[in-house]
């Protein structure tokens, strides 16, 4: 989910334009939206003591932290890599090496059972010498030689960042090398050696209302970037444009093309042609998928009917390349794959010869390879292991080299590697981190309240009793066509499952599970259903009798954070425990608060009546009552988050406070909308909480 700081003053003066969206008259803790306000630092610091209190003085905690901090810091895990010219590149975080390093081996070393890597970056080094609490945010690179790259930087884990020109082969930053100093969202695309295109925040009418660039500039080497050329522009009242280019598997720029993101899922396509920007005639909800084959692909989320053709929703098409640049719109378009029942998409990459495309068979992961030969699309299924979760892990635009993912629940995932030409074969095995015996994974499904069917998995001990004891954590998404797949327990498996825990996965509509029409059933005016189908799936964890509502506890993060919120003030009685991670929350004032507008295409808009009766019917902050009987529920945040906002968790406990109700909050510093930073602060954040649902559910409370 793509989910920055917009101040409590932008705020305040944005909603007294809005009728209907609350201002600081009707809601109290505006001035929590804030980020860094020193009022706000001061509540927070008081919360955090008041939660560490309750929490890290419980004797479990410090086994918890080290049970947890042990894996984060395995150093036999998988140092998953990408391929590169001079090397497969990692990038590696662990005890010593807190912010991590940028680092390569080769092929024939990698396959051995202890690489000798080279490090070619030290972002712990660079931190300490430019006193920052640098997080490094990857890099965009020169194609073919990829030696020329653009490091980005976090400072703490924003998801704006900082550029900076970086030379592999010297291992060095460029002196008097590009450099773009104002931290901002957006990035670049290579031209050339010494030219790039820049999509940032240009200063006073380059950002959109979703505070993302929708300007794009040429910028060539030695001259300032106030003076680089904008050569696209969209509306600011887009989510988010700017232009980009079309490069085939060799690195070669085949088209300059661009977008305007007038919606979250729905972008306008342009390509530069005869010295203007000509609109492509696609969906608004299809894409460029790639190059393969000297074909250009498509993608559409929507049903597509041209050129007297209907392509199925999730489809995949593909035009002549050559024809297609003589004539855009004019291309024949012709049907590379289309979805079966319950199958969509799930990412592809290109290699030099080939396309590889994950799918989804019932929540069943495979992996198709697509060529061109004779006039045709051919397709044939990589042989991967079935029931399993399968990935695309990483692949070579110069050779036809791939590497696959194979996972579930109790086992740890799998690194499988092919030339392309061979069968997969295994060449790395992740550790088991907990103790499967007596485990087994079950798939059901719950009837939600309009009578579709919701598949759920759950994790627990064979043979457990059906007697409502079990303690149970039910965890779910539901949107922006995010699928939650079968994956390694890890962390959970060690400090939950071993406990004797059962753990569960909803499939959730709102979500990507079984496509487009999946996820766009419940999305805006239909959102109710995300969230009915996550209390259905509650429900029937009690009716089959794996738990009741004292011993069964619910987390999700983002989106999943509202889509806790939504089930603890909708049905308190169902729940001993919800846990509410870098939450939205107050979705009267969403579009106000961090980067809330841009998610407009998925909730609607509560600046307008209509829409606003769809929201403010379920948004958990307003639904906070004082009659009501909570489970004390567990609110946390990042304040370097500039995605969804801390001001959304802390409004929730600032209110929850006020009626009384017992709750716990806790705000990271640092680490942004993904958490710690470091793997310390990662394992602490898992003991808080893993100690917090030992109480709530394990414990006996029935004293107090």
């Amino acid at each position: 989910m793509t989910l920055t700081s917009m101040t409590g003053a932008n705020a305040q003066s944005n909603s007294e334009t809005a009728p209907g969206v609350p201002g600081p008259e009707e809601d109290p803790y505006i001035w929590l939206e804030e980020a860094r306000s020193e009022t706000a630092l001061e509540w927070v610091e008081k919360e955090n003591e008041r939660t560490l209190a309750a929490l890290e003085s419980d004797p479990r905690f410090e086994q918890l932290k080290a049970e947890a901090l042990a894996i984060y810091d395995s150093e036999d895990r998988i140092p998953y890599v990408s391929f590169r010219p001079d090397g497969l590149y990692n990038f590696w975080q662990d005890k010593e090496n807190p912010k991590g390093l940028v680092r390569r081996t080769t092929l024939e070393s990698y396959r051995s059972d202890e690489p000798e890597w080279e490090t070619v970056l030290d972002i712990d080094a660079l931190a300490a010498a430019e006193g920052r609490e640098w997080v490094y945010k990857g890099s965009t690179c020169l194609p073919p030689a990829l030696n020329k790259c653009m490091i980005a930087l976090s400072d703490g884990g924003e998801d704006a960042t900082v550029m900076r020109e970086f030379d592999t082969s010297t291992k060095t930053f460029v002196e008097g090398g590009f450099v773009l100093n104002e931290k901002s969202q957006g990035g670049i695309s290579w031209i050339d050696e010494n030219t790039l295109l820049v999509n940032r925040d240009f200063g006073d009418g380059t950002l959109t209302e979703s505070e993302y660039p929708f300007t794009s500039r040429v910028w060539k080497r030695g001259t300032p970037i106030s003076q680089a050329e904008e050569i696209f522009r969209g509306e600011p009242s887009d989510v988010w444009a700017g232009a980009s280019l079309l490069r085939d598997a060799s690195g070669t720029i085949q088209a300059r093309t661009a977008f305007r993101g007038v919606s979250f899922h729905e972008s306008v396509y342009y390509v530069w042609k005869d010295g203007e920007w000509l609109e492509l005639d696609i969906p608004k909800k299809a894409s460029p998928y790639g190059i393969v084959d000297g074909h250009l692909l498509f993608s559409t989320d929507v049903e597509w009917e041209t050129q007297g053709q209907r392509f199925p929703a999730d489809s995949l098409i593909a035009v002549d390349l050559e024809e297609w640049k003589a004539d855009p719109n004019g291309a024949a378009r012709t049907l590379v794959w289309a979805p079966g029942e319950r199958q969509t998409k799930r990412g592809g990459s290109v290699t030099a010869q080939a396309l590889y495309v994950g799918l989804l068979d019932n929540v069943v992961g495979k992996v198709l390879k697509f060529n061109y030969a004779d006039g045709a699309w051919i397709s044939e299924e990589v042989d991967l292991p079935d029931n399993a979760t399968v990935g695309i892990a990483a692949s070579s635009n110069e050779t036809d080299q791939v590497m696959f993912t194979v996972t579930d629940f109790l086992n740890p995932t799998t690194l499988y590697y092919s030339d392309g030409d061979s069968a997969p074969e295994i060449i790395k095995t992740s550790p088991y981190y907990f103790d499967k015996a007596g485990m087994e994974v079950e798939q059901h499904e719950a009837s939600s309240a309009d009578g579709t069917k919701i598949p759920y998995f759950i994790v627990k001990p064979a043979g457990m009793k059906l007697d409502r004891a079990t303690p149970t954590l039910l965890t779910g998404y539901g949107g922006f066509q995010i699928p939650r797949l079968p994956g390694y327990l890890g962390t959970t498996g060690k400090l939950w499952l071993e406990r004797g825990g059962a753990y569960v996965l909803a499939n959730l509509r709102g979500g990507g599970e079984f496509g487009p029409g999946w996820h766009q059933s419940a999305i805006r005016e239909n959102k109710q259903r995300t969230w009915d189908d996550f209390l259905a799936v509650a429900e029937d964890l009690v009716e089959r009798g794996f738990t009741s509502p004292d011993h069964l506890g619910i987390q999700g993060g983002s989106q999943g954070g509202l889509l806790v919120g939504t089930a603890f003030t909708q049905r308190p009685d169902l729940f001993g425990a919800a846990i509410v991670q870098i939450p939205l929350f107050d979705m009267l004032r969403y579009h106000l608060i961090g980067r809330g507008a841009s998610w407009i295409g998925e909730y609607g808009d509560p600046r307008i009546p209509e829409q606003r009766a769809w929201i403010e019917g379920y948004s958990p902050y307003q639904m906070i009552a004082e009659e009501e009987d909570y489970p004390a529920p567990f609110l946390w945040a990042s304040t370097a988050d500039d995605r969804t906002h801390p001001a959304h968790a802390r409004k929730g406990a600032a209110k929850l406070k006020a009626q009384g109700h017992d709750y716990y909050y806790f705000e990271d510093m640092t680490g942004g909308h993904s958490g710690g930073v470091d793997n310390e602060q990662r394992a602490k954040l898992e003991a808080l909480q893993h100690v917090y649902l030992m109480q709530r559910l394990m414990d006996d409370r029935s004293g107090g």
